[in-house]
């Protein structure tokens, strides 16, 4: 099993979190505040937009880290509205930034 298997803990998860923002910054996106859990008590994600900044909230609880990190990158592109095949690199680009090793 690897880590990605086993569910996040919410220091892994406040790590992935920087990990994710100072990467959406380096390359010219708005890094959103991320926070856990979502309001709404049965959705897995949410986002709430504040002007120009947004906030990803992640439920964390019965889910692997895999699933938690998967939700937070398309997070960063739903607050910053990137979609079609800049989408698909980038999703691929942040999720590979979000690793831990």
């Amino acid at each position: 099993m690897h880590d990605g298997d086993v569910p996040i803990t919410a220091a892994r998860f406040s790590a992935v979190a920087r990990l994710l923002a100072d990467e959406a910054r380096r390359r010219g996106l708005a890094a959103p505040g991320f926070r856990s859990p979502p309001r709404l008590p049965d959705a897995p994600r949410t986002i709430r937009r504040h002007g120009t900044s947004s906030v990803v909230a992640v439920r964390r609880a019965g889910r692997t880290a895999d699933e938690v990190i998967a939700d937070m990158v398309e997070g960063v592109l739903v607050a910053n509205r990137v979609s079609g095949a800049d989408a698909e690199r980038w999703r691929a680009e942040l999720a590979a930034s979000a690793t831990l090793d």
